[in-house]
This record gives structure tokens, C-alpha cells and sequence, in this order.
């Protein structure tokens, strides 16, 4: 059996960089830990190695069998390194970037899509990834500010979803939003003080599409310069008491009501 690779092994040395954003954006790759994320990854052919500590290797052997790429053994220290977790799960894939560019929901409309604006916990960025997935949504834009959807704890969040949709990084999204308009796609801000009632948004078409939601920053919601550039500001009906919503639950409401909206 060949040698586990340690932490000063120069391709682990050079993976470990990833879990900083400098060397992602340095080396165009990420990482994506544990067997749901490598397995998408694989699946979608977006892995270009997989790293595992024998306990993994042995755990899924039969994913391994068929990765179609280098698969190497590590040392349990090795891949601590690779992890950006309390408990790593010894099982790591190196995958090249998948932003695209935003010129491209201009260019090609998708039927649903979703921007962040200034979105900063990764936790919501990858369930809210994993709930566009769910809904249909084409793709998924991180306004400058937000959380970067390369980072491991959005990975993880997003179950492997970061490799069914598109994913634009970092856009600027005053000109985006413009762009998007002007390109025939309605434009609709989640706000808790929205004019249109989400159902009412539904009952009057609204939802048909193409349709882009925009969501804001989890404690001070939606910038109001921002949320103008929208055809409308939609809130979420509360029955109850509460005095706002999650971010990442308020997303999967509007896109549920959307999906279903647009069969």
C-alpha cells in the first residue's frame, strides 16, 4: 500500500492553501469535504483529485473506485490541515473554481435566479445555494461583500448544490440588476416593508419569470438604493408575531412560491 502523504508533502502543503481565499483565487481550486460534497463533485466532473486518510479510503471504498482521478492517501494530520472543521471527515476533493461571469444573465436569462447582496454568514449562503438548487434556480449571484461560496463552511452547507448551479462571485450589483431588467427579467427585493404582498405577487404574475430575487444582508436587510433597482419589493405575510424571518427561511419561501408559480 502506498505511504500516506503528511502535511509537509508539497501537494498537501499546496492544498491546504485553499482554505484561505488568497490561495484559492491564486490557484483557481477549492476544496469540497466529506462524502456528499466529493461525491457531487465527481458526479458533475468537477474534481481534479480527491485526498483521504485510510479510514475514509476504506469507508468509501466503492466511491473511490470509480472517482476517475487521483485519489491519495493522507495521514489523519494531513488532512486536520485540509479541513476547516472540528471533526474532519478525512475525505477532501481539490475542484477548479466555477464562477461564471455575470454578463451572462444578461446574455442568456435564466428562468429563476437569486442574488446575495452583502450576505455574510456561510452557513445561510449554502442553504440558501442548496434551496435554489432545490427550486429549480439556474443560478446563484454573491454580490461584492458577501460571503465567498468557495469557502469551506458554504461548501459544506450547500450539500453539493454548488455543483448544480451557476455561480457568479463578487458581482457589482447595481449594473447587474440593470442589465438583467433591461434583458426582460423581473427583478423582485425580499423586504419586510415591501409594497406587494408575496401572495398577491403570485396571484398577479409576478412570479411567471424570468425572475431574479434579491436578498440582502441577514441583520440589516436589503440597502434601500439597492432594493429601488428592483421591479418590486415583496415581503413575506407573517400571521403571527414574530418580528422578521431568518434570511435563508424567507429565501426558501419566495423560491418555493416561485417554483411553483413557474410549472
Amino acid at each position: 500500500m502506498t505511504e500516506p502523504l503528511t502535511e509537509r508533502n508539497a501537494r498537501v502543503a499546496a492544498a491546504r492553501k485553499l482554505t484561505r481565499r488568497a490561495g484559492r483565487d491564486a490557484a483557481g481550486l477549492f476544496l469540497a469535504e466529506g462524502r456528499q460534497s466529493v461525491l457531487e463533485a465527481l458526479e458533475a466532473g468537477a474534481a481534479a483529485e480527491v485526498f483521504a486518510t485510510e479510514a475514509a479510503a476504506d469507508a468509501h471504498r466503492e466511491l473511490l473506485a470509480g472517482a476517475g482521478v487521483p485519489v491519495r492517501l493522507v495521514t489523519e494530520k494531513a488532512a486536520a490541515g485540509l479541513s476547516e472543521t472540528a471533526t474532519p471527515q478525512g475525505l477532501v476533493a481539490v475542484c477548479p473554481l466555477r464562477d461564471v461571469p455575470a454578463s451572462s444573465l444578461a446574455t442568456d436569462p435564466p428562468q429563476l435566479a437569486v442574488a446575495l447582496a452583502e450576505l455574510n454568514d456561510p452557513g445561510n449562503a449554502g442553504t440558501v445555494l442548496r434551496t435554489a438548487d432545490a427550486c429549480g434556480a439556474r443560478t446563484v449571484v454573491f454580490g461584492a461583500g458577501s460571503a465567498d461560496p468557495f469557502q469551506g463552511k458554504v461548501v459544506r452547507s450547500s450539500a453539493g448544490s454548488l455543483f448544480h448551479v451557476d455561480v457568479v462571485r463578487s458581482a457589482p450589483l447595481e449594473p447587474l440588476l440593470d442589465d438583467v431588467r433591461a434583458a426582460g427579467v423581473t427583478v423582485l427585493a425580499a423586504a419586510g416593508d415591501g409594497e406587494v404582498d408575496l401572495d398577491v405577487a403570485g396571484d398577479d404574475g409576478l412570479l411567471a419569470g424570468p425572475v431574479l430575487w434579491l436578498f440582502g444582508n441577514e441583520a440589516r436587510g436589503l440597502d434601500p438604493a439597492l432594493g429601488a433597482r428592483a421591479d418590486h419589493r415583496v415581503r413575506v405575510p407573517m400571521r403571527g408575531r414574530a418580528e422578521s424571518l431568518n434570511l435563508s427561511v424567507a429565501a426558501a419561501i419566495c423560491l418555493y412560491a416561485t417554483q411553483l408559480a413557474q410549472r
